[in-house]
């Protein structure tokens, strides 16, 4: 089942949900589409089950990180800086996103599980955030879910526009020096937005 999950990860986040077609997921995975409409029901189910599958594996390891373990500021770095890598080393991941934007998100909404999976991010955020307006690090005022939107859009943006970025401003957006830069900077914005002043 992982594998079927983990060829169809690829094959929709290459072709789209119109493009993809099952029996390549089929023969990739020798298995039978008679199969993987037992275990998924259609292609679509298929397709919500890969999305389901990649934001788990994200919260997962969000979850791993032991922010609580850290001082405020130290675990924020520590979360910017994983989400930043995940998105770099994950196109597969950001590509199903971008295109269940492109879908409107109408699949994610069918899904009972999405909500679940992603509610432990923002209450980590809020936690995280909690802790560093007590001890005076961070500034009051700030949302957990805006401050979530802000880390995603300054890391997903990395990944999702790096070839047009690259090719507009004429440099290689893949290069290890600027992608080291790129994540300092992304670090640096998140902590100056919430740190008290």
């Amino acid at each position: 089942m992982a594998n079927i999950l983990e060829v169809a990860k690829v094959e929709f986040a290459e072709k789209g949900l119109a493009g993809a077609r099952i029996d390549e997921i089929a023969a990739t995975t020798q298995t039978s589409k008679r199969m993987i409409y037992y275990y998924f029901g259609s292609k679509e189910g298929l397709y919500t089950a890969v999305l389901e599958a990649s934001y788990r594996e994200m919260r997962t390891h969000e979850a791993e990180l032991n922010l609580d373990d850290l001082s405020p500021l130290d675990a924020l770095r520590r979360l910017v800086a994983y989400t930043f890598d995940h998105h770099r080393l994950n196109e597969h991941y950001i590509r199903l996103v971008m295109g269940e934007n492109i879908n409107r998100g109408q699949y994610l909404a069918q899904s009972p599980a999405i909500q679940a999976l992603n509610v432990p991010a923002i209450s980590a955020i809020r936690t995280l955030y909690d802790r560093g307006v007590a001890a005076g690090v961070f500034r009051p005022g700030l949302d957990a879910l805006d401050i979530h939107a802000s880390i995603s859009a300054l890391t997903f943006f990395n990944v999702s526009n790096r070839h047009t970025f690259g090719l507009i401003f004429k440099f290689d957006a893949s290069a290890p020096e600027w992608i080291d830069q790129r994540r300092r900077s992304v670090i640096e914005m998140v902590e100056r937005f919430v740190l008290a002043i």
